[in-house]
This record gives C-alpha cells, sequence and structure tokens, in this order.
C-alpha cells in the first residue's frame, strides 16, 4: 500500500471515520469515491485495514464551513443501501451508507453524554462528512437504525438539509425479518435494548412487557416506534423538510421513486439519467452482495417466507395494528412522495 498523502481537511478523500471521544478528536482514513462504491456499509467489517489512519483534534475541525447533506433515514429492510448507491452519481450526489460516526455520536449520547458536547459532536461529524468529492455535488447520507432517536438533532444542527424517511410496510417488514433468521431476530432485540435507554419508545408497554413478547412483537414495536417519531417530524419539522417513501412503492416504480427524491433534496437528476440509472446495475444486483437480484427473485423470497411463517406473522400484524391504534400512531407515516 502507497503512503497516504499529507492530511488536508478539505480533500474528501480523507473520510472522517469515526470519533475518538476520549480524545476529543475525529479518525480519518483514505477512502477513494470507488473505495466507497465497492462496500455496502462504511463499516470497519467492510472497509477492513486502511493503512495509516490520522486522529484530528476536534478544535481543528470547529471552522469548517456546512457543506450540502441531505439525510435517508430509515425502518431497515427496505432498499435504503440501494437508494443511496442509485443517487450516488457524480457531478450530482455522493452516497454514504451508514457511517459509524452516526453510531459513535449516539453511543456518546448512550453513555451519559450531555445534550450540549452530544450537540457538538454531531455538528462536527456531519460538517465533515458533507464535503463534497466534485464541485457543486450533494451529500447524501444514510444513518444506521441505531442513530434514528437523533435524526431531530441532526436536522436541526444541519439547519438547510433535507430528509427522506424510507420504511418497508408492517407486514414487509416482519417477512424479512423471518426470512434472514435467527441473527435478525436477535438484531431487532438489540435494536429495542438502544431505543429504550434512549427513551425512544412510547406505546404504552411496561418494561417489563417486553419479555413476554416474542421476537416478531419486538421487530414491530422497533417499527412502530420509528414511525411515531418520523410523524411527529414532519408535523414539527414541516412537509418541506421530511417526506417518506414506501419502499414497495419504489421497488414497483424506481424511476418514479429517484425523481421523486431527487426532487425533494433538489438533486439535478433529470429523466435521462433517472432512465440510465434504473437501466444499470444498481437495480438488478443485490445492493449487499452484489450478485444478480431482480425484483422478480426478491418477490419469490418474500413469498416463501410469508408462506413458511404466515400464522406467526398474521398474529403479529393483528396485534400490532391494535397497538398502533392504542398509541395513536399510523401505519402509513404522513407526507407520501408517492401516493
Amino acid at each position: 500500500m502507497s503512503a497516504a498523502p499529507p492530511f488536508d481537511l478539505s480533500d474528501p478523500e480523507w473520510y472522517a471515520h469515526r470519533f475518538v471521544e476520549g480524545q476529543d478528536a475525529f479518525r480519518f482514513i483514505r477512502l477513494s469515491r470507488a473505495d466507497h462504491r465497492a462496500v455496502p456499509f462504511l463499516t470497519d467489517a467492510y472497509l477492513g485495514d486502511r493503512g495509516a489512519h490520522r486522529d484530528v483534534p476536534a478544535s481543528e475541525v470547529l471552522g469548517l464551513e456546512k457543506g450540502r447533506l441531505h439525510f435517508l433515514f430509515h425502518s431497515a429492510f427496505c432498499g435504503s443501501t440501494l437508494l443511496t448507491s442509485a443517487l450516488d452519481r457524480p457531478g450530482v450526489a455522493m452516497g454514504l451508507s451508514e457511517p459509524v460516526l452516526f453510531n459513535d455520536v449516539t453511543g456518546f449520547r448512550l453513555r451519559g453524554a450531555q445534550g450540549p458536547a452530544v450537540a457538538r459532536a454531531a455538528d462536527l461529524s456531519l460538517r465533515l462528512l458533507a464535503r463534497p468529492y466534485g464541485p457543486g455535488e450533494a451529500v447524501v447520507v444514510k444513518p444506521s437504525n441505531l442513530a434514528n432517536p437523533l435524526a431531530e438533532l441532526f436536522l436541526a444542527v444541519q439547519d438547510q438539509a433535507r430528509a427522506v424517511f424510507l420504511y418497508a410496510p408492517l407486514e414487509t417488514f416482519l417477512i424479512s425479518v423471518v426470512r434472514k433468521g435467527l441473527p435478525c431476530r436477535l438484531w431487532v432485540r438489540e435494536l429495542l435494548e438502544g431505543y429504550l435507554r434512549m427513551g425512544y419508545i412510547d406505546l404504552g408497554f411496561e418494561q417489563g412487557d417486553y419479555f413476554r413478547q416474542s421476537d416478531l412483537q419486538i421487530a414491530a414495536v422497533g417499527w412502530l416506534a420509528q414511525h411515531a417519531h418520523f410523524a411527529r417530524l414532519v408535523e414539527k419539522l414541516s412537509p418541506a423538510r421530511i417526506a417518506t417513501l414506501d419502499a414497495d412503492r419504489m421497488t414497483q416504480d424506481p424511476a418514479a421513486a429517484l425523481m421523486a427524491v431527487a426532487g425533494h433534496c433538489g438533486l439535478t437528476l433529470d429523466s435521462a439519467a433517472i432512465a440510465e440509472i434504473v437501466a444499470g446495475p444498481t437495480f438488478g444486483q443485490h445492493s449487499k452482495s452484489g450478485a444478480a437480484f431482480t425484483s422478480e427473485d426478491r418477490s419469490a423470497e418474500y413469498a416463501a417466507a410469508r408462506a413458511a411463517h404466515g400464522e406467526e406473522i398474521d398474529m403479529v400484524l393483528e396485534w400490532a395494528r391494535r397497538v398502533a391504534d392504542t398509541a395513536g400512531v399510523a401505519l402509513s407515516p404522513p407526507n407520501p412522495l408517492l401516493s
């Protein structure tokens, strides 16, 4: 591996990978645009050893200006990685898929950091992520689900940003959970644990109730909490800043979905560019593995999982609808990009 060039804060290829809270510093690694495109997530598991890194005190980042950055929040298992990749187009936008910086800021909050310190870490992290890779480009960043409780903070410190909340309808989401097996059933419990610690769940349950709920009930609770949160944000921050998108509608009409997202975020994608993206490899391969994977393949896999776990899914769907009615949570969130 060749030696890295001298550190330059204005160079986006010096990518801000971690917030080192014990040192009040940011850790930078070298990542080209091609490096970003080569991995589904910007995590250590996918990035591997990137060679030399630089730890830069947060005080040296304070003067960095805010760039054009927009958010793609999501409910999980809804094509968010695919959409981030589709919007990654030179001259238009750079797509960042689940930077660990969001997890670090969330962990900072979970470990007891006070509001002003968390806001400062979030502000500096977003300024670093917003550095464009090309002239005139925006950055579209997809945080992990773990960071969703801080969405309002992110939108406050990045006050010109627009956001899309992409979600799979509840039935589709539950099918994804059973299709992915035991690791996913464990993941939805881990996600709920983090949400409970951040006070993100307000659906009328007592703490002990969760011990008596099944994996799919836990999955539905996390899904409902996210929908309740983003519906409140649409009302509080205005539809001009936050829109919602049904992943099943995106799969059915990707061109219309891309046009709607681009319009909401002010990205310069015309119909010809969108047709090129939809006809290209992005929508014909698995967003995680890169293997060939069509919408027909996806439908077949979901149908098989639905058939195998139908009784469990139907029971939890009915239960979740009652919970949603009691808590006043709409299963279809407001301000949809595609009606």
